[in-house]
């Protein structure tokens, strides 16, 4: 592990409280100091980071690695590197995997995997039932052990409530969080878009919000009986996002996360490209159509509902940004909306996605920062005494997991560029601002962008 001094970025931690322009030193795979000056070392590599945000290494507490089962969409190397270039250091892989995370031995899998191909740190998920199929509980206290930090159905909602219930009641043993894919199934009914105006327009099948809002405010109220931790993914409807906020009035331990595209785009965003390349620009003169890798569950929601999950991420109530990075293969999408699989590719393009929210002035910097870092870490901490506490953080001694990024870089978004396998995004073509220009894990550099100055920097081991 070679020492890299970053030179004259602008630093901010939210766990510290620091905004300010210095100089951070790695060495040995920590952090070694920071201060407004730090002389380079003999043989450390200087890096200039002067324009550039340098920031604790970001977090995602929701994303698919596929592997096993699924290394056609993504496997657990091209996932990880994926990750590595979208700045993310700690990833959390979801269970829906063949044979899902339902076993120590799959889990041990994963892990395994992890250590010799990911090229950032991999935390296992578990299964809340068996196979993924709400009808028995999986052995829970057994995925603990193994190492798993939560335990999802995702892409699978618990319909039984009895059974939401005994997990709740049963996790809370552990300490750690039931995660849940909210939507119920008797209101969703093979919809495949949200339900609207466009959704009307295009003749397809629409899923209202209230889909959401009933699951949603079904496992608050069974967290409350149980004293279970309940934590909500990828919120996106208003209704859902208020019931969070009451819950945390109340005291209760829930928490949710919400995603880059249900906070930046709108269910316009499945009428495809229009003129000038802008996502869901509606031309009544033009042909229907559609793009499928708009088709996510939960669904791109209306304006209003991204409204309130914008507010509620500035104010608080959302409590992290999760990508719920779903990889597909070209074939999964290349087919008409109702067979198309639900999932946007978003590991590459969270940043540049979220990013439009502060150059709006609609969240702060250092805001979004604590959602991507601090944040997910305190999550992860509270869930698991063997996660290193020093997540999340630049703190003396903590891992050298740094994020340097360039918040005013212009880029056009290519798929055919993207380390992940799944190259379903619907914001092909578009340009987004922000980009990630280096990542560190562990005091390794897992990326540089090979065109930049910092990249090159890190790539050779020199001074710019």
């Amino acid at each position: 592990m070679k020492t890299i001094l970053i030179r004259g970025g602008r630093i901010i931690d939210p766990s510290q409280g620091i905004d300010r322009i210095a100089d951070l030193l790695l060495s040995k795979g920590v952090v070694k100091g920071l201060a407004d000056h730090i002389d380079p070392p003999d043989g450390a590599a200087v890096i200039d980071a002067t324009g550039m945000v340098v920031s604790p290494g970001f977090i995602d507490l929701h994303c698919h690695l596929r592997e096993p089962g699924f290394e056609y969409k993504e496997t657990i190397a091209t996932g990880t590197l994926a990750a590595a270039r979208g700045g993310f250091t700690t990833v959390c892989a979801m269970p829906n995997t063949s044979p899902t995370m339902d076993t120590r031995a799959t889990v041990d899998f994963v892990m395994r995997m992890a250590r010799e191909e990911g090229a950032v740190r991999v935390l296992p998920i578990g299964c809340i039932t068996k196979g993924s199929k709400g009808k028995e509980l999986a052995e829970m206290g057994e995925l603990a052990e193994a190492g798993a930090i939560g335990f999802s159905d995702d892409g699978h909602p618990v319909a039984d409530s009895n059974v939401m219930r005994q997990a709740l009641s049963y996790s809370s043993v552990y300490g750690l969080p039931i995660i849940d894919h909210c939507e119920a199934p008797d209101l969703f009914r093979d919809g495949v878009m949200n339900e609207g105006w466009v959704s009307n327009h295009l003749g397809l099948r629409g899923v209202p919000n209230s889909a959401e809002d009933v699951m949603v405010a079904r496992d608050i109220a069974l967290a409350e009986l149980t004293g279970g931790r309940l934590h909500l993914a990828h919120v996106s409807t208003a209704g859902a996002v208020q019931a969070v906020r009451d819950a945390k009035e109340r005291g209760l331990n829930v928490t949710c996360e919400v995603t880059p595209h249900h906070l930046t785009l709108t269910d316009r965003a499945v009428l495809g490209r229009f003129g000038d390349g802008v996502p869901g620009e509606f031309d009544p003169l033009t042909p229907v159509a559609y793009d499928t890798n708009a088709k996510v569950n939960p669904p791109l929601r209306g304006q209003k509902d991204v409204d309130a999950m914008v507010q509620a991420l500035a104010d608080g109530v959302v409590d992290v940004i999760a990508t719920d990075h779903a990889p597909h293969s070209t074939v999964e999408k290349l087919c008409t909306f109702d067979e198309a699989d639900f999932g946007i590719s978003g590991l590459e393009t969270a940043l540049g996605s979220v990013m439009s929210l502060v150059h709006s002035g609609k969240i702060t910097l250092p805001a979004l920062v604590e959602r991507l870092t601090i944040a997910p870490a305190r999550f992860l901490l509270a869930s698991s005494a063997s996660i290193d506490h020093r997540l999340g953080t630049l703190k003396e001694g903590a891992p050298a997991d740094v994020t340097v990024f360039d918040p005013d870089a212009e880029w056009r978004v290519d798929p055919t560029e993207f380390a992940s396998k799944g190259k379903n995004t619907p914001l092909a073509g578009a340009t987004l601002r922000g980009r990630v220009v280096a990542t560190v894990v562990g005091g390794e550099v897992r990326h540089n962008q090979e065109d930049s100055a910092l990249g090159q920097a890190v790539r050779k081991g020199r001074r710019v």
